[in-house]
């Protein structure tokens, strides 16, 4: 069985971070593991309140994961500010894993801050230079690149931008903008689109954990980066059409949509 990391935040409302990654990963059939980052205090709603894990126990979970078992790619999320983000950095140095999918979370689902301000720089230096694919949404790819963003040649500017700081492909997602939900990859010489009808619904709580534990999900299993971020986004949009209406504010999505009705389906067919 392929193996999948996540480092990330813990979401205790179950929707986003860690626990949305591991779900991702077992929908996909692949061995899901985790380093924790930050404790989230969190709902629907709001972040009650964060508190980071030090740095030192940051890099003895990798250590402990990458001395007896190792990875198959790599899953990085929410990094709190600059000491979590320097020592993430210092062991994907160390061990040199395959595949590392780095979301750049700055914000929840209701806009509250999950990066710290002046962090950016140590992102763009640190962070940024060991993805094999950054996968920003707009507001996170307009503070990065420094690009306002209203349209697809907004996103195909701040693309060409962060793709200047060292990733080898960047995916800017353009679920911020009207219309369908449009986005595009680059490799640093081509642009790849990614359409989909764009869901009615207000039940969107970590989809971006999703969508890239989904992309790091399918190079594990040997998918081109191109293949990998297609079925990613099917996943993903299945996920959000049958999101579930749980808590009052922004619900998750359905990781195991798939899985379950296949599960109703093969049931019925029993004597």
């Amino acid at each position: 069985m392929k193996k999948v990391l996540s480092i990330a935040g813990s979401d205790c409302s179950g929707g986003a971070g860690i626990q949305a990654d591991i779900k991702t990963f077992s929908a996909h059939g692949v061995f899901g593991m985790s380093v924790i980052v930050s404790v989230v205090a969190e709902n629907t709603v709001r972040v009650i309140d964060i508190q980071d894990v030090t740095p030192d126990m940051i890099e003895k979970q990798i250590d402990a994961v990458f001395e007896d078992i190792g990875t198959d790619a790599v899953k990085v999320g929410m990094l709190s500010g600059p000491s979590c983000m320097r020592a993430v950095a210092r062991k994907l140095r160390e061990y040199r894993p395959p595949n590392v999918v780095i979301d750049p979370v700055m914000y929840a689902k209701n806009g509250s801050p999950l990066m710290t301000p002046g962090s950016i720089s140590v992102l763009t230096t640190e962070i940024i230079p060991l993805a094999d694919v950054l996968t920003p949404n707009l507001p996170e790819a307009s503070e990065i690149a420094g690009v306002d963003i209203s349209g697809t040649d907004g996103m195909r500017r701040a693309a060409e931008v962060i793709y200047g700081m060292g990733c080898r492909y960047v995916l800017i997602k353009g679920g911020h903008l009207r219309g369908s939900a449009l986005d595009i990859l680059f490799d640093g010489k081509r642009f790849f689109e990614y359409n989909s009808e764009r869901i009615d619904t207000k039940n969107t709580h970590g989809t971006g954990c999703t969508y890239s534990s989904a992309i790091a999900s399918n190079l594990a299993l040997g998918m081109a980066i191109k293949d990998a971020v297609g079925r990613a986004k099917d996943y993903v949009t299945t996920a959000i059409a049958h999101s579930l209406p749980i808590g009052s504010g922004n619900g998750p999505t359905h990781h195991f949509y798939d899985l379950y009705r296949q599960g109703l389906e093969e049931n019925r067919d029993q004597p």
